[in-house]
């Protein structure tokens, strides 16, 4: 998910928030100055309200933030690496690039985002009880963190995938079945059950006097379905791509390369319009790839300028490039290609070109597996 705004990185993983944030951080100001701190604490003045409104909410996501780097610290321990957390709508999420190597890794990465919580709350409760006394606006600060965080715990520990406690009892299904695919299906099987109670419970609380708890509930309940359907679809290909590697998608012809000082002009016109390709590997004198240049670089540059631009200035430089092995996983390398939204990645082995790996090969690949009638 892309964020607005990037804060910083702790332990080379990116934080940022997304748009969204900024919106919910204005709503549970709002909600806690109006409702929550006024009928909790009525002695509170107004100006009090908004400004523990504000800062409860901005502690809040800071719980949330710490949340998240539980599992990403988690994961990182055992050698999963982790892009980016990101603060939105419903809370965060962190980019874990590939799957849990075993049933235990994927237990222990997802319970410790809710232990985490539950250690947040514990802690936010007994500085209440030891602070008690000192003063009403810090009692409510505390009481309300302390409550968020177990709330945010048991909310997570629900076993609907792919909350952190449907995750767990993925893991557990694991255990069970010895089948990583199997335990996905009837963990996002569980998790859709639980969204379309969500759904139903939400539209019925709507109808029935609560509406916009009611319409938040149902919209909670749609997000998991989605989430939890593609995550089955997720399974699906990582069971479709075991043990192909992305030099068995590569085509045996020598891949085509451009020279470096090849004007635009000339690109478009030998290699665009007369081979229909989209996207080429660069190469200079020695033959070592400098980049790689597609139709969208190629439009960046003004059209009158084609003639004397070069390819060398419109093209991605390799150092910005995703590039693959050609003892890659074909699954993590689609996964790598969306991640970056490019159509085609050229496959470097020890310094040479061997080939380039397109989405239409690796959907040609999944239509084969799927006409022999092994699902993809």
């Amino acid at each position: 998910m892309e964020s607005s705004l990037k804060l910083g990185k702790i332990r080379g993983i990116e934080i940022g928030i997304h748009y969204s944030w900024l919106l919910v951080l204005a709503l549970v100001t709002a909600s806690l100055a109006l409702g929550f701190f006024p009928q909790t604490f009525p002695a509170l003045s107004p100006l009090a309200s908004w400004l523990l409104g504000l800062v409860a909410a901005l502690l809040l996501f800071v719980s949330v933030l710490i949340h998240e780097l539980s599992h990403s610290l988690v994961a990182q321990s055992m050698g999963i690496r982790v892009r980016s957390i990101v603060l939105f709508i419903f809370g965060g999420v962190s980019s874990i690039e590939g799957e849990p190597r075993t049933a235990r890794d994927e237990i222990l990465v997802a319970i410790a985002g809710p232990l985490a919580s539950i250690v947040l709350g514990v802690t936010f409760g007994a500085l209440l009880l030891g602070l008690s006394g000192v003063s009403p606006e810090l009692s409510a600060l505390l009481t309300y963190l302390a409550l968020t965080n177990l709330l945010l715990a048991a909310f997570n520990l629900i076993p609907g995938f792919p909350l952190d406690g449907g995750r767990v009892f993925r893991g557990l299904a694991w255990l069970a079945t010895g089948s990583y695919a199997r335990a996905t299906n009837i963990a996002t099987i569980l998790g859709q059950a639980v969204a379309y109670i969500f759904i139903f419970g939400g539209l019925f609380m709507a109808f029935t006097g609560a509406f916009l708890s009611g319409i938040w509930i149902a919209f909670i309940g749609w997000f998991l379905n989605s989430a939890a359907d593609a995550a089955r679809r997720q399974s699906r290909l990582t069971t479709a791509f075991r043990g192909v590697r992305v030099r068995d998608l590569l085509k045996e012809e020598p891949p085509v390369t451009v020279p470096a000082s090849l004007s635009l002009r000339d690109m478009v016109d030998e290699f665009v319009l007369q081979r229909n390709v989209r996207a080429v590997p660069v190469v200079d004198g020695q033959g070592d790839v400098v980049g790689i240049i597609s139709i969208a670089d190629i439009k960046k540059v003004p059209r009158e300028r084609w003639d004397t631009a070069t390819v060398a200035e419109a093209m991605t430089p390799a150092d910005q490039m995703l590039a693959l092995s050609p003892d890659d996983n074909a699954g993590e390398a689609l996964q790598a290609m969306g991640q970056r939204d490019v159509a085609q990645v050229p496959v470097i082995d020890h310094g040479h070109l061997v080939g380039l790996l397109s989405r239409a090969s690796i959907l040609q690949f999944l239509h084969v597996r799927e006409e022999l009638g092994s699902r993809a």
